[in-house]
């Protein structure tokens, strides 16, 4: 089979690379990207012959088509809205299976800060979703949509965990932090694990949740709780809050009572959040000075941002508490996940590589079966579950679950 990691020089998407390159099921794995130098690095760290690289710019789709005709299976690591559609509309066209890592559910685009999203004209963001997912279907294409950690991973077990009980009400917690020491020598106890700009947007939207059977609006960074995480060896007090994390399940998980997904952080970190929200520094109405405009957000990016790259030994931690309360009992499960220091890949890359490889995999050899635009939940399930979670066990990656009765909160 043959593999192509679009941002296949970034964290994650060289990740993914290598993950699909040093394991079994892989003979080719391609890596595009703009720069020659980034990829010929990225090729380097891999060390494998099955890498190929392709300078390429995602924007020409002609060349894109072109190659990935090439390909058996695509798996799109860019960090922005704007270049995943565009290389989901291309994959569809070129006949292309994808597995796409961001955080949005293309069937559905979030109409808020859509970040140069370019919706054909005459069309709500609503019908440009649904005229991909059919596009797919007449092409028999699957785009595995937002499979990484969260989304991706949580939707996956939670959903396995609303399989389990019957559920009608259930909460994904899910959180990249740095370890504690690491927390301490940065601002907002926070360190950069994938692109914080992205980070920030997801903070000011306002999220869609279920509520009382409905779907409702509230406030990002709302319905905080504090919570001792007593699993998998660790012992620590967390926060977290409501964040934009699993579009999918307002559509696919219509049926439940009540369904939210909260960000996991160190205490302290939403109060820091708070305190610029409220200054107006991450808002993105542009504002003017003598030598020109700049949004607050933009010029608190470039003041913040240098201070939360990770130092030397800094490390990240997984972390996920995921609950299901049904007519059965109450199902959770929990993760937390550091780093692989013997390869130096950050926790983050190391939980969404393994899990957009494992499904990349999955779908290269037909155990996903379902085409269009499909959520993690969908399709993997059932046998599909079972030996995704046994590959993820191979890479150190570990979900514990637990059922218990029903009435505990």
């Amino acid at each position: 089979m043959k593999f192509l990691v679009f941002g296949g020089t970034g964290r994650i998407g060289s990740a993914v690379a290598w993950d699909l390159a040093r394991r079994s099921g892989a003979d080719e794995v391609g890596i595009a990207g703009r720069s020659r130098t980034s990829l010929d690095k990225t090729r380097q760290w891999i060390g494998s012959e099955k890498v190929v690289s392709h300078v390429i710019d995602i924007a020409d789709a002609r060349k894109s088509r072109a190659l990935m005709k090439e390909y058996d299976v695509g798996i799109i690591a860019l960090p922005d809205r704007r270049s995943s559609y565009k290389t989901v509309e291309t994959a569809i066209g070129a006949g292309l299976n994808v597995v796409d890592i961001l955080e949005e559910y293309h069937r559905r685009p979030d109409p808020y800060e859509i970040e140069g999203l370019e919706v054909p004209t005459g069309m709500s963001l609503d019908e440009y979703g649904e005229s991909l997912h059919k596009r797919a279907l007449d092409c028999g294409v699957t785009l595995l949509d937002g499979m990484g950690f969260a989304p991706g991973l949580s939707n996956v077990t939670l959903a396995e965990a609303i399989r389990k009980v019957h559920a009608d009400r259930a909460v994904a917690r899910v959180g990249g932090i740095p370890c504690r020491e690491s927390a301490a020598r940065h601002p907002l106890k926070y360190m950069i694990t994938w692109s914080f700009e992205h980070v920030l947007r997801e903070y000011m939207v306002d999220v869609r949740i279920i509520e009382d059977g409905k779907i409702s609006e509230v406030k990002a960074t709302s319905g905080r709780e504090s919570f001792r995480f007593a699993e998998c060896g660790q012992d620590e007090m967390l926060e977290c809050a409501i964040t934009p994390g699993m579009p999918s399940f307002l559509f696919t998980r219509n049926d439940l009572n009540s369904f939210s997904e909260k960000t996991i952080r160190w205490p302290g970190h939403w109060q820091a959040i708070d305190a610029l929200k409220d200054c107006g520094l991450l808002d993105i109405e542009p504002i003017s000075f003598d030598s020109g405009t700049i949004s607050p957000r933009d010029l608190t990016l470039r003041i913040i941002e240098p201070k939360l790259v990770p130092l030397p030994g800094d490390e990240d931690v997984c972390v996920m508490w995921n609950t299901a309360w049904g007519r059965v009992g109450r199902a959770d499960s929990f993760m937390w996940i550091g780093p692989d220091r013997e390869n130096g890949i950050s926790a983050m890359a190391r939980v969404t590589a393994s899990c957009s490889a494992v499904a990349a995999r999955q779908l290269a050899s037909g155990e996903i079966k379902e085409k269009g635009i499909v959520a993690p939940e969908d399709a993997i399930k059932n046998d599909a579950y079972s030996l995704f979670m046994k590959e993820l066990g191979k890479r150190g990656l570990v979900v514990s679950e637990r059922l218990s009765e029903q009435g505990e909160e």
